[in-house]
This record gives structure tokens, C-alpha cells and sequence, in this order.
């Protein structure tokens, strides 16, 4: 069985790093509270380099946070669009990009829900659980424009759910209770402070030539 699945499909080999890393900038990290975070993204209608080099910067910024998806807007740019690099839970490696993303939901119904925990690169430092379906299918395109279909399974499809929503301008906090939530945000207070020097630490080595 392929261990490492690329834009869906399966690759003989691939680096620790996506190849888009090296030509990155690591980003700022915007966190809850930001206004792009809570507004629906804009569909993105210009395909060409300036896409190219976001994404670029996403799979970088993403790393150096020790992430396994980025959203744009959780890099302050309102458009519909996200990286990722995420095992499922059979260990095989996923890594891609997804622009104008759209989770089908056609039997969602049928789907088991799955009530693990989930974080967030702009909610530091915190986990709490989240029910999501144990499938996900998202459709939307490349970097180029074409077309392109991404299935999940366990973390992996949550890891898509989460990333989509983003899009939209929704975070997972949403889809916790009151209580819930001001627990993961006095969580985040506690840790923010360490995780964004851990980040920086690793920013820091992810940049040197």
C-alpha cells in the first residue's frame, strides 16, 4: 500500500519537506479574536504566481508551527484556500493543497462520528474534542486551476473538515459548547506565550539556508 499520497494521489517517494517549503517565507499566524479568522474567504478567481508563492509561504508557516493543515486566512489573507500534510489513522501520509475547497455531504448522514481531539494553529497551545464525520470529501482545484478531489479518512478526514471550514470563517471553536470554549481560551492564555517561541525557535530553522 502507498505510504504518501500527493495532491491524492499516490507517490513512490517524497521528502520530509514539501518542495514548496524551500521556496517559502514563514507568515504570521493570525489567531481567534482576528476578524479575517470569523468572515467568510473570497473564491479565488486568479491562478499564477502570486497564488503559487502563498501557498509557498502556507506549507512553510506551517511547519515551522508543527501543523498538519494552514488555512489562508490563518495567515491573514481572505481567500479560500488551504495546505495540508497529514497522516490518517492507518499512518499513510497525506500532502497537498486545496483551492476553492467544498466538503460534499451527500450521506454525511450514514457517516460515523468520530469525538477526538483537535487543534488549532490559531488557538495555541490547546485541545479539546470535536465530533466529526470519520470520512471527508473535498472538492475544489489546484494551483493551476484544474480540478482536483481529496478523500480522507480518521485524523486525515478531520484535518480536511477542519481546514474547509476555515474558508468560511469558521473555527472550531464554533462547534463547542459556551463553556467549552472559554475553557480552551483560558487554555490558550496560559500556553500562547511558550508556543509561539517554540514556533519561532523552529522558524528560525527552517529558514537557514
Amino acid at each position: 500500500m502507498p505510504r504518501v499520497f500527493v495532491q491524492g494521489s499516490p507517490a513512490d517517494h517524497y521528502p520530509r519537506y514539501a518542495p514548496e517549503a524551500g521556496r517559502g517565507a514563514v507568515r504570521r499566524i493570525t489567531e481567534v479574536g482576528e476578524e479575517v479568522l470569523h468572515r467568510p474567504c473570497r473564491d479565488v478567481t486568479e491562478f499564477g504566481p502570486d497564488l503559487a508563492a502563498l501557498i509557498d509561504d502556507m506549507f512553510l508557516t506551517m511547519y515551522a508551527a508543527d501543523g498538519a493543515g494552514l488555512a489562508a486566512n490563518q495567515v491573514g489573507v481572505g481567500l479560500r484556500l488551504f495546505v495540508y500534510d497529514c497522516p490518517d489513522d492507518e499512518g499513510v501520509r497525506h500532502v497537498g493543497h486545496v483551492v476553492n475547497p467544498v466538503l460534499e455531504h451527500s450521506g454525511a448522514a450514514g457517516r460515523r462520528l468520530i469525538d477526538d481531539g483537535e487543534g488549532c494553529l490559531s488557538v495555541p497551545g490547546v485541545v479539546m474534542a470535536v465530533p466529526r464525520p470519520d470520512r471527508a470529501v473535498v472538492h475544489g482545484q489546484d494551483r493551476d486551476g484544474r480540478p482536483l478531489t481529496v478523500e480522507g479518512t480518521g485524523y486525515f478526514a478531520r484535518c480536511l473538515a477542519h481546514e474547509t471550514d476555515h474558508t468560511y470563517g469558521h473555527i472550531y471553536l464554533d462547534r463547542l459548547s459556551k463553556r467549552e470554549k472559554k475553557d480552551a481560551l483560558r487554555q490558550m492564555a496560559a500556553q500562547r506565550d511558550e508556543v509561539i517561541a517554540r514556533r519561532a525557535a523552529k522558524a528560525t530553522e527552517l529558514s537557514r539556508p
